[in-house]
């Protein structure tokens, strides 16, 4: 791994179009073509795609497809993981998920973070003649137990607390505490998620 991807993952400023970074998307990217291409019941060749892919994952875990991740090999899911169709990982820095984790269709995790000035996020012309720009990211960590609805976005540098349900549409622009519901734009912990919420139709 060169010093550019090292500062990539640290959260520091990098080079996006290096050769190696180019090289790990290409692949990232075909992976996750190959995996969308197959279908449901092709379980053993879209597991060993997954074996490929991800940098980590745990048993049981299940993406519907299609898929889309910057990389792959920077993300890593625990046991029990269920992935909607459309579910984005930009994972220019770790995304890290736990145990027992469900996200609903067009989930995105999102951790590349871009200046808001345009005299710093246009690309510029570098000594050997090249144009590129320069960009940085911050991590995402959810916890066990989660459960993200349908077209929520959670952007880099955000920590989703263990047993939290973070509502559909959502956009998680900071950290949320355990056992949380989080609903709105920008989102917010509404209240505490308690005994109280059981369906009493539900044995336990």
């Amino acid at each position: 791994m060169d010093e550019n991807t090292k500062k990539m993952l640290s959260g520091q400023p990098y080079i996006p179009d290096t050769d190696e970074l180019n090289h790990l998307s290409s692949r990232g990217h075909q992976l996750c073509q190959d995996y969308n291409q197959l279908y449901d019941a092709a379980a053993d060749q879209r597991n060993a795609i997954i074996e490929q892919l991800l940098g980590h994952h745990g048993k049981h875990c299940y993406f519907q497809g299609p898929i889309h991740f910057d990389y792959g090999r920077f993300l890593s899911v625990g046991e029990n993981f269920y992935a909607n169709f459309n579910f984005t990982v930009l994972d220019t820095c770790p995304v890290t998920i736990g145990d027992n984790v469900m996200v609903g269709p067009n989930v995105s995790l999102v951790t590349p973070i871009h200046p808001l000035r345009w005299q710093q996020r246009n690309a510029r012309k570098q000594a050997n003649g090249q144009f590129t720009t320069l960009e940085f990211g911050a991590p995402i960590t959810i916890g066990n137990n989660c459960w993200l609805a349908s077209n929520v976005t959670v952007c880099g540098g955000v920590t989703i607390g263990d047993g939290c349900v973070i509502g559909a549409g959502a956009v998680v622009t900071h950290d949320m505490p355990a056992n949380s519901l989080v609903l709105g734009v920008p989102a917010k912990a509404v209240r505490q998620i308690t005994a109280e919420d059981n369906l009493d139709s539900f044995p336990y």
